[in-house]
């Protein structure tokens, strides 16, 4: 038996979305810059795509600015907004827990000579508000938040948020990393006074290297590609189609199920952390009731390193993650498990269990069932 529970970091593609990704590649293969017949039928997939995401979220398509994934889109909106904003500050919000894709421009703006404000959470995940708002000052150009985060499923109140930023400073702008929300989540960004909005396909059951940023207003952002001045000029490139064209049927079939598909998710988690909850040695991390995100659960395993783990489950046929996909490589601890206060001899012994629409109860039964098996022989071995 396989269970592939790594979902965080990508899921299988629909295969609606493969199907719609072949026609493109197989017949309308054209350039949608290209005046004649093939390119306006790519064109045309282009705008079918951005009025499918627009319609999830209540918004213009014209407001969708398609991107190479999550990453171009975290950057694009920091890096973009701090081009454009410099002359009236240089001050930027974001938390302690942010994914690497927001975390490391926001490193590059302060060697730049901007002034970054990390705000602490408490041991859930949650963003303390009252820090927040005290640290929002006249010269604060972006705050910068995710909506869910990427190890251990922390829900942040972006609507409260939104409302508090632009209380207290009308002109500074709100981004939302909602990489680990979309599709999960019913998102407004005009209830949720959002100004930037990045989205990452393949998180979502479509293809990689296509995503999305929902940019408010497009004069207020600076593009950080130049060239033949695609989509207004904002993201110079041709437009990946076959890829849009997949992001565009995935967020239909997301949003066109989506409170089943919550449900479903819910249930899993609710029978996985139960499960979880009764092998000895096994702390739970973060939000791991239904106040967090349905699909991720974080889990310490006393005495045990997390990549050893990882291995013994693979040779199982069962698939996850030593956190975060993007940064699982690295020695350095998780700054997520840092900042909500994991046990020093927790933070190498973590494991991220993640889960999709396609996910079956037996997949986790057999990974329990396995978990309570190799733990004990892993923590025999370690004791040597």
């Amino acid at each position: 038996m396989e269970a592939y529970l790594d979902n965080s970091a990508t899921t299988r593609c629909a295969e609606p979305v493969i199907q719609k990704m072949l026609k493109v590649y197989r017949e309308d293969f054209g350039n949608p810059s290209s005046m004649h017949t093939k390119g306006l039928e790519a064109e045309h997939y282009v705008r079918e795509a951005a009025a499918a995401i627009a319609d999830s979220l209540k918004v213009e398509p014209k407001n969708i600015l398609f991107t190479s994934g999550g990453t171009e889109s975290n950057n694009t909106a920091i890096i973009g907004t701090a081009l454009s904003k410099r002359r009236e500050g240089k001050h930027l919000i974001t938390t302690a827990i942010e994914h690497a894709s927001v975390a490391s421009p926001m490193k590059f703006l302060e060697e730049e000579g901007f002034e970054v404000t990390r705000i602490p959470v408490d041991g859930k995940g949650q963003v303390d508000l009252e820090k927040l708002k005290s640290a929002i000052r006249e010269d604060t150009i972006l705050v910068s938040i995710m909506h869910v985060n990427n190890e251990i499923g922390a829900v942040e109140p972006i609507e409260e948020i939104g409302q508090m930023v632009k209380e207290k400073n009308p002109k500074t702008l709100f981004h939302v990393d909602a990489i680990q929300s979309y599709g999960k989540f019913r998102i407004r960004p005009k209830k949720a006074k959002i100004d930037y909005l990045s989205v990452s396909s393949h998180k979502i059951h479509g293809p990689k290297g296509v995503g999305f940023l929902y940019v408010k207003n497009p004069s207020a952002l600076h593009p950080i590609l130049f060239g033949g001045g695609q989509q207004d000029g904002l993201r110079s490139g041709t437009e990946n189609v076959p890829g849009i064209a997949g992001l565009g049927e995935a967020a239909s079939l997301a949003y066109g199920n989506l409170e089943e598909n919550r449900r479903h998710l819910y249930e899993l988690k609710e029978f996985f952390t139960g499960g979880l909850s009764e092998i000895e040695g096994t702390v739970l991390n973060g939000p791991w009731g239904p106040e967090g995100a349905p699909q991720i659960v974080s889990a310490s395993f006393e005495g045990v390193r997390s990549e050893v783990l990882l291995h013994a489950l693979e040779e199982k046929g069962i698939y996850v993650s030593a956190g975060s996909a993007c940064s699982s490589h690295k020695r350095a601890p998780s700054a997520t498990l840092s900042a909500i206060g994991v046990r020093r001899d927790l933070l190498e012994s973590t494991v991220r269990f993640s889960f999709a629409v396609t996910t079956q109860k037996e997949e986790l039964e057999y990974t329990l069932d396995n978990l309570k098996e190799i733990l004990p022989r892993l923590r025999k071995y370690a004791r040597r």
